[in-house]
């Protein structure tokens, strides 16, 4: 009887604990997901911020005003 009792036991907290793996690993993998769009995020706004600083430091930077303390 305790062994039929066991093997009950045994075999239904087994798929319990694969639905539970399963599910993490699903978590897991969501959380990377949006690791992933942060950080691309993150480099987009970055690029946009340097191509700006480029482009004023372009209109305020006069080629013929340096070249006049020659």
């Amino acid at each position: 009887m305790q062994i039929r009792k066991t093997l009950t036991d045994t075999t239904g907290t087994l798929p319990n604990e694969v639905f539970d793996v399963l599910i993490g690993y699903e978590d897991q993998e969501k959380i990377e997901q949006k690791k992933r769009a942060t950080r691309r995020s993150l480099e987009a706004r970055r690029a946009i911020e340097r191509h700006r600083e480029e482009k004023e430091l372009a209109r305020n930077v006069n080629d013929d005003l340096w070249f006049d303390d020659i």
